[in-house]
């Protein structure tokens, strides 16, 4: 395996990590702050008070939500609803997916238990759940096409195992900014403990996404849901890709200024600088596609993100090592740890997740 020479990579990587951590940190020295308290490491202080629940907010972000959402929404209950065509191929479940499947049921029940015997490994059982349900939903794309990640790239899915753990930490970083989340469990760590056990938590994600996102592809329903759709076509759009990139750095600048209003900026605007300066060098986005109508490339990541959302928060309800949420003016209605409207920040994270993936090129076997 080798990664292919892309015009433009080195500079597109360097223009990305520099945004990512450059922009929150100028917003707080503009706003006159130390930055010494976001540089903590393990980050245990809580130095961001929020703001109370908010019934006018709720209810407006929950209606800019539904209505975005509304048209998406239609087109999958229309596809799920209709009769599929009639197919002389199946597939059995691969035997190795059952691997997946024991691996989950048995972590599940250590991680949710408190055995004095399994009390040094207690708070481990995070990573081996997501390793289980990677391999599971590689077996239910494998079922459907005999394709996937696991057994066709193998290569490509452990470059995105090193990836994510990057990947994840840029969010980490992120949240210093806004601390919509934190850790219980873990005030005994080592800094060297933490990053060990946070770097084997983290490298699970984009496998996971990218995974998922990747046995969606292969329902016909969802297929015909969102393919040959509505055209959107963007003239000039290295020049819209530069207006969005100003606006998007100045949101994420923003939040180490007014983290509490400008919170969400941190699911949005790592996406919108990503593809922005894809465009502005005349790369390929992952909103392409809907040049011709094709929206599969937004809307089954979106998906994915929130499949695994539901999943990484209903795993961590009662893990000893946990996170716990203080997300301003929408702190209610609570499905396991996180907050209704929270689950919104998972439909971009899922693209996000692609959009990171994408960035590598890489052709196994060579």
């Amino acid at each position: 395996m080798r990664i292919r020479s892309v015009p433009h990579s080195s500079l597109l990587l360097i223009l990305i990590v520099a945004s990512l951590i450059g922009l929150p940190l100028l917003g707080v020295m503009l706003n006159g702050q130390p930055i010494v308290p976001y540089l903590e490491f393990p980050p245990l202080t809580h130095h961001v008070q929020h703001a109370a629940f908010s019934w006018p907010v709720f209810v407006g972000l929950a209606l800019l939500v539904a209505a975005g959402l509304a048209p998406c929404v239609w087109r999958m209950l229309a596809a799920i609803s209709s009769r599929p065509k009639p197919t002389t191929e199946t597939f059995l479940f691969p035997t190795w997916g059952w691997f997946g499947v024991l691996l989950i049921a048995f972590t599940w029940w250590l991680a949710w238990n408190r055995f004095p015997w399994f009390a040094a490994f207690q708070p481990f059982t995070f990573t081996p759940l997501w390793i289980g349900y990677i391999v599971v939903i590689n077996a239910l794309r494998y079922r459907v096409t005999r394709t996937c990640l696991l057994i066709n790239r193998p290569r490509f899915l452990l470059v995105l195992f090193l990836l994510s753990a990057a990947f994840w930490w840029w969010f980490e970083y992120l949240n210093r900014f806004v601390q919509n989340w934190y850790y219980v469990g873990i005030e005994d760590f080592t800094p060297s403990a933490y990053v060990f056990y946070a770097t084997l938590s983290f490298s699970t994600v984009l496998p996971a996404v990218v995974s998922t996102a990747e046995w969606l592809k292969a329902s016909k329903r969802l297929n015909r849901a969102f393919q040959s759709r509505t055209e959107i076509h963007v003239s000039h759009p290295a020049l819209i890709g530069g207006i969005v990139f100003v606006l998007a750095a100045a949101g994420l600048a923003g939040i180490g200024i007014w983290p509490d209003a400008l919170f969400p900026l941190l699911w949005v605007s790592p996406l919108l600088i990503i593809t922005s300066l894809q465009a502005m060098l005349g790369r390929t986005t992952i909103f392409s596609g809907i040049r011709y109508g094709d929206w599969r490339p937004i809307c089954l990541p979106a998906l994915a993100g929130l499949q695994c959302g539901f999943f990484w928060e209903l795993w961590n309800w009662h893990g000893l090592a946990h996170w716990e949420y203080a997300i301003p003016y929408v702190h209610r209605f609570l499905i396991f740890e996180m907050p209704l409207l929270g689950y919104a920040g998972y439909l971009p994270f899922g693209l996000e997740c692609l959009a990171v993936a994408n960035l590598l090129e890489v052709r196994d076997g060579e």
